[in-house]
């Protein structure tokens, strides 16, 4: 099937940064007294926008995280993003080939505006992804396995949501594109394709992609 658009989540689908960011994120929740491993990370965060740690942290522990932990976070992050982020290996032919075809796509992701632009401008994927492309979690106010996000940049694209797919790599986003009523594809390079199970495709390789949208 030819899609009307194309939705890429940004985290470890178009920027390698969920290693990164686990392995912060597990480190300063562990600092603040909620001991949490890189994998526990993964498990339990990785997808989500960041109310949702606020919310799981204080579900189980029943503490409130300090009113900093995003900010602190967040440089913490950037800082790190300085020195090692990369694009996803294949993405920039993805992109490349859904341009050349005239296929629209954008990116929706649980992260910040600010977070994807500097993840964008650090592997030089903005040039990808004027401003009209670009959706967060913060435009819509509920981050995934909502459907909000999904369906506001489809929605903002002028396309239905049945005409749409969506490209995830976490198991809040591919809850999140069914809910919206898209199909997705799945990618396995961090995530066990076991976890992603309710995608209509998967694939390991971002090199595969370009094929798989024909």
């Amino acid at each position: 099937m030819r899609y009307d658009l194309v939705i890429f989540d940004n985290d470890g689908v178009l920027v390698d940064s969920e290693p990164i960011s686990n392995r912060l994120l597990a480190a300063y929740l562990t600092e603040l007294g909620h001991p949490t491993s890189y994998e526990d990370s993964i498990r339990d965060y990785m997808g989500s926008a960041m109310h949702r740690i606020h919310e799981l942290i204080l579900e189980r522990t029943g503490q409130r995280l300090p009113a900093e932990f995003d900010e602190v976070f967040h440089a913490r992050v950037f800082a790190a993003f300085e020195r090692e982020l990369r694009p996803v290996a294949g993405v920039d032919g993805v992109l490349e080939k859904l341009a050349a075809d005239g296929v629209p796509y954008c990116v929706a992701s649980s992260g910040s505006h600010e977070r994807i632009r500097v993840g964008h401008r650090t592997t030089g994927l903005d040039r990808w992804f004027a401003e009209e492309r670009v959706f967060s979690s913060e435009d819509v106010g509920r981050g995934k396995p909502a459907p909000d996000l999904f369906l506001y940049a489809a929605e903002r694209m002028g396309v239905a949501p049945e005409r749409c797919v969506v490209v995830e790599d976490s198991p809040l986003g591919v809850q999140a594109a069914v809910a919206a009523g898209m199909d997705v594809y799945g990618f396995t390079a961090m995530t066990p394709a076991e976890r992603l199970a309710g995608a209509d495709r998967l694939f390991s390789d971002m090199g595969e992609l370009a094929d798989l949208l024909v």
